[in-house]
């Protein structure tokens, strides 16, 4: 199952969205020792690891943690 690629207003559009949020988009390569990484943190399930949503919402929270401490 394949997304259509959005059009160019379109994607303008989700990036002054983003820039209004103060928001960043960032792409990541994740090896899969990192997925191992997060299943055994508790942040991941071992069925989810080929889940996209599931995988940034893991990253995102290993994130949150992370800056948490630092604050």
């Amino acid at each position: 199952m394949t997304k259509e690629p959005l059009s160019p207003a379109e994607r303008m559009r989700l990036h002054r969205k983003r820039q209004r949020q103060s928001l960043q988009y960032v792409r990541i390569l994740l090896h899969v020792t990192d997925i191992d990484g997060l299943i055994h943190l508790g942040l991941l399930k071992d069925d989810q690891r080929a889940n996209a949503d599931e995988l940034q919402a893991a990253v995102l929270d290993l994130v949150y943690r992370a800056t948490e401490c630092d604050v």
